[in-house]
């Protein structure tokens, strides 16, 4: 009953990291992900929150509709995808377009596209949707 309860509350730390990093950016997810998860598991859950909180980036919540503007005024055009979209998913590696983030917005390892007229911020790499800005 012990370890279910912490691992709940471990996976609780590791979401509420991620949901902050959402709203703040990479190192604000990683912070709170890392006290969270020291709170639960010390040392060791630290660095596993810090990790997970990290993981999500983007935009911060500031900078969202700002954002968002620029993209509608660039007029690009948008991919239509059949899948349910949202953060992790991983776009196809043909029909996508991938644009550089502009330099004020501080998300320099991303690109975004424009899906089901959505504007998205995703890993190149790994093609996979890092944030969707609503």
């Amino acid at each position: 009953m012990r370890t279910f309860i912490i691992t709940a509350v471990s996976a609780l730390t590791v979401i509420s990291g991620a949901a902050m990093a959402q709203e703040g950016g990479a190192a604000a997810g990683a912070a709170t992900g890392a006290v969270g998860g020291a709170i639960v598991g010390g040392p060791v859950g630290a660095v596993v929150g810090g990790a997970a909180g990290a993981v999500v980036g983007g935009l911060a919540s500031d900078d969202e509709r700002r954002f968002r503007e620029y993209t509608v005024r660039e007029k690009r055009p948008s991919y239509t995808y059949r899948e349910d979209l949202r953060v992790g998913a991983t776009l196809p590696e043909r029909g996508v377009t991938y644009y550089d983030v502009p330099s004020e917005y501080k998300v320099s390892k991303y690109k975004y596209t424009i899906v089901n007229d959505r504007p998205v911020l995703v890993d190149p790499g790994s093609r996979r949707v890092i944030q969707v800005i609503d």
